[in-house]
């Protein structure tokens, strides 16, 4: 019998789910259940996350998935922050759920809805191990140089503040599956990773290992995203403590949800927001310009630090399907053997595909991102059994 694995993924108003079979990276089914809590639905929504659970289990039967029959041997959930001590795929019992919870000021927004949807799935399928698999996990091995941040030691050691990096699960896959494609030892290659959603990072891999990343202490640092801002100098924030009088959480809020794309350009669908410059509208001209700009300035700093890169690969919702943004990305680099193929580049094609011309000595590739098979295979790592070795 098929042995598949529930992977979730709660937010504060969505729970994202998908049966898996990580022998053959078959999804069985999937779908997002959204507007958790919406009082403004007039009892549409569902009221709270054990709502929402329901709701999913419902339309999973409904498709004729009852969870009965689908030999579920395990439930994995996406955790953003593990902090310094979990970076593992971790069984999750009462302890865990505890230190998460005491993790939660490293990643306000994620952290608190992971743990909620935790709570909610052990209380719906108890006979189930549940498997954290962490965002952070494969950074935490990053080299000293690249996560220490230069303040007091002492202040950084008491807080467990370090560079620890995110999207980890998609960059670790996304990064092996490049190496596949190419049929070229993945001890043997030096990747660039670029993951373009709405949250956005960009790692520099040698031999499969992670050498840097470009978000931080938490997913706040790095690129400009879809409604974060990316990197700012620190100084802003006491000025606006100061001067506008704004409060730590009103700079917060700020900076995760009103900035980036959305921020300058008030959109955060790429598509709208390049129908907005085609239509002449400045401020998404502006948005698209800054967040191409940084987006190079990362790309450049990683070629500094490999020396050269054999693979930069585009991924995510944006790195996937906006042949404008890697054209944009990579424009004007001939020098470092980095070139596009204009037809491959443009292509709607959703698979794994090479977008350089041949002989280009960086290859550029195109790989969808799978985060959901990444997590289920990790799940399976720690049964064991057999599972997850396709």
């Amino acid at each position: 019998m098929t042995r598949t694995v529930l992977v979730l993924n709660s937010g504060s108003s969505s729970l994202k789910y998908a049966v898996i079979d990580p022998d053959s990276g078959l999804l069985v089914a999937d779908g997002i259940v959204e507007r958790i809590g919406d009082s403004s639905s007039g009892g549409q929504s569902p009221p709270d996350h054990a709502a929402a659970m329901q709701v999913a289990f419902d339309s999973l039967a409904d498709d004729g998935h009852r969870l009965d029959d689908l030999g579920l041997v395990a439930v994995g959930h996406r955790v953003v922050h593990g902090g310094p001590d979990l970076y593992r795929p971790t069984v999750v019992d009462d302890a865990t759920l505890e230190t998460l919870r005491e993790l939660a000021p490293l990643a306000p927004l994620h952290n608190p809805p992971a743990i909620l949807g935790i709570e909610v799935a052990r209380r719906s399928l108890p006979d189930l191990p549940h498997i954290a698999v962490f965002d952070t996990a494969f950074f935490h091995d990053l080299p000293p140089a690249a996560a220490t941040y230069a303040i007091d030691a002492d202040v950084a050691e008491k807080w467990h503040i370090r560079r620890y990096g995110f999207h980890g699960t998609s960059h670790q896959y996304v990064s092996e599956q490049a190496a596949a494609f190419l049929d070229i030892p993945l001890e043997s290659l030096s990747q660039i990773v670029v993951h373009l959603g709405n949250g956005a990072s960009v790692s520099a891999i040698v031999g499969g290992r992670p050498v840097e990343t470009s978000m931080g202490l938490t997913p706040m640092e790095g690129l400009v995203m879809g409604t974060r801002s990316g990197d700012v100098d620190p100084g802003l924030i006491f000025y606006l403590w100061r001067e506008a009088g704004m409060s730590v959480e009103d700079i917060e809020t700020m900076l995760n949800r009103r900035s980036g794309v959305r921020g300058l350009g008030g959109e955060i669908d790429f598509r709208e927001l390049h129908r907005r410059i085609e239509s002449g509208d400045t401020a998404a001209h502006l948005a698209y310009e800054v967040y191409i700009h940084r987006l190079r300035k990362y790309l450049g700093a990683y070629l500094a630090v490999l020396g050269s890169a054999d693979v930069i690969t585009f991924t995510a919702g944006v790195g996937e399907n906006d042949a404008a943004v890697r054209r944009d990305a990579l424009s004007g680099l001939g020098a470092f053997g980095i070139e596009l193929d204009e037809h491959l580049n443009a292509s709607p094609a959703r698979t794994a595909r090479r977008i350089s011309p041949d002989g280009a000595p960086t290859t550029v590739l195109v790989i969808p991102t799978d985060e959901e098979l990444a997590i289920a295979r990790a799940c399976a790592g720690v049964l064991g059994g057999g599972l997850g070795d396709g």
